[in-house]
């Protein structure tokens, strides 16, 4: 087991990447922390691994917005398991699906202040207690739309550019602490979410979701649009000390549909 007798923090619980990224952390033998605005995902989560007979878990409601619901995120993980070894940022909004030159701004405030300011919040709680520890690792989740901009997806995609960048600069200010931070670019992941939307997209044009996903897949390097419980195999192994030397990584897992140069 990777994460053996490691403490990980995971925010944004919820169906697809960050429920199966805390039920994978827990099943590689770490004490697993995790939070979300809604109460009924942490309990999903924590009754999946009950069904496993794994009881090291501890659920925090958290708001990332609030400084102060995440300050008790981080303090109430260190009074149960005594350290915080990986915190992984997942908590996102996406905001409103509208053009930039006419957006509403304040939705962009909104959704900055969960994107960027939310993982920060959480950082900043956190790394004082990596410190002392001698080290930790910290991943932040981005998205694909800011390697392949989305004509529709502006105010989403610049609070993720930010959280990169903030990333990186942290990644240079805490690397001789021991604590590493990389970042993670999904882009289509097949999960809850994805499966939802393609029924309601193949309802309104008469089509199959089958054939939706096939279209889709079809521009993607690896033939098929990746399982959101595969890229938290991904995220997990970077969570790792098989890792232990990557700070300020950029792990792109959309099966090749954005390669770099």
């Amino acid at each position: 087991m990777i994460l053996k007798d490691k403490v990980v923090m995971v925010s944004g619980i919820g169906p697809g990447l960050g429920q199966e990224m805390a039920l994978l952390a827990a099943r590689e033998g770490a004490a697993i922390a995790i939070g979300a605005r809604t109460p009924v995902k942490l309990d999903a989560v924590e009754e999946e691994l009950a069904r496993d007979g794994i009881e090291r878990v501890l659920k925090v409601p958290t708001d990332v917005r609030d400084r102060a619901q995440c300050a008790r995120f981080v303090e109430q993980t260190v009074e149960r398991f005594g350290r915080v070894d990986v915190l992984i940022n997942s908590a996102y909004v996406t905001g409103a699906y509208t053009l930039s030159a006419e957006a509403d701004l304040d939705d962009w405030r909104e959704v900055m202040d969960v994107n960027l300011f939310g993982a920060m919040n959480l950082i900043q709680e956190a790394v004082p207690h990596m410190k002392r520890q001698g080290g930790g690792r910290i991943i932040n989740v981005n998205t694909k739309v800011t390697r392949l901009p989305h004509a529709l997806m502006g105010g989403y995609a610049v609070s993720k550019a930010a959280l990169r960048m903030a990333t990186a600069q942290l990644a240079k200010e805490l690397g001789a602490d021991g604590i590493r931070l990389n970042s993670v670019f999904p882009g289509w992941m097949w999960g809850p979410t994805v499966e939802q939307g393609f029924e309601a997209r193949a309802a309104a044009e008469g089509r199959s979701v089958a054939d939706i996903r096939a279209e889709i897949a079809a521009a993607i390097p690896i033939g098929d649009i990746p399982e959101d419980g595969d890229c938290a195999k991904a995220v997990i192994g970077l969570a790792s000390d098989y890792f232990a030397i990557v700070t300020g990584a950029c792990l792109d897992l959309s099966g090749g549909e954005y390669l770099p140069l």
